[in-house]
């Protein structure tokens, strides 16, 4: 008798702690400026080996997403609501506008949607399979239902804990991408003066 008791606490406490989609929301909602390292492996369709890439993003809820690929080439992506900046090198920033690319709108609303597991961004554009895979890890499978991201993609899988660590794509080519995110932090919770300066354009 007591073992059955032991068991069935025990199957209460797990059940208790499982993570959700709401905690994972909640859990990113709560995290204002995350800054991480990115590792970038693209496997494309009739290639022998994957195009590797790797840098730094930057996540902050009030200005919107900066990334820096440093490797194999500088390259400067800054995403906000209403603009996108793409830096090469040293060369001038080019500058597209949600007026003028629409379609490029849709995926930046999409990707900053993905960083912040927004259930309403998600829930309007796929469906979802979340699994708690314990210890506080989480993956959460996508299938997008609305164009154009059904012609582009067959799945998007996230998985992560406290912060997400990876996002893997899988395209309709047969390409896929994998991005892995390491040393996040959280601190400062605000931007700094420099990290300010980097979504003034």
């Amino acid at each position: 008798m007591n073992r059955i008791i032991f068991l069935a606490l025990l199957l209460i406490s797990c059940a208790a702690s499982a993570v959700t989609l709401d905690d994972v929301q909640r859990s990113f909602a709560s995290q204002p400026v995350v800054r991480a390292k990115f590792q970038q492996d693209r496997q494309i369709s009739g290639m022998a080996q994957p195009l590797h890439s790797s840098g730094e993003v930057l996540i902050a809820k009030s200005k919107g997403l900066w990334w820096q690929q440093q490797h194999p080439f500088p390259m400067t992506l800054v995403l906000d609501d209403s603009h996108m900046a793409q830096i090469m090198g040293n060369q001038a920033p080019q500058i597209i506008t949600a007026d003028s690319n629409p379609q490029m709108f849709q995926f930046n609303h999409l990707l900053r949607a993905l960083f912040q597991a927004d259930r309403k961004v998600l829930d309007e554009n796929f469906s979802s399979e979340f699994t708690d895979q314990g210890n506080g890890q989480w993956q959460l499978v996508l299938t997008p239902i609305t164009t154009p991201l059904d012609k582009l993609f067959s799945t998007i899988t996230l998985q992560g804990d406290k912060y997400l660590n990876r996002i893997a794509l899988n395209d309709l080519q047969g390409d896929f991408t994998e991005i892995t995110f390491s040393d996040h932090r959280l601190e400062p919770r605000k931007l700094t003066h420099e990290e300010q300066q980097r979504f003034a354009f």
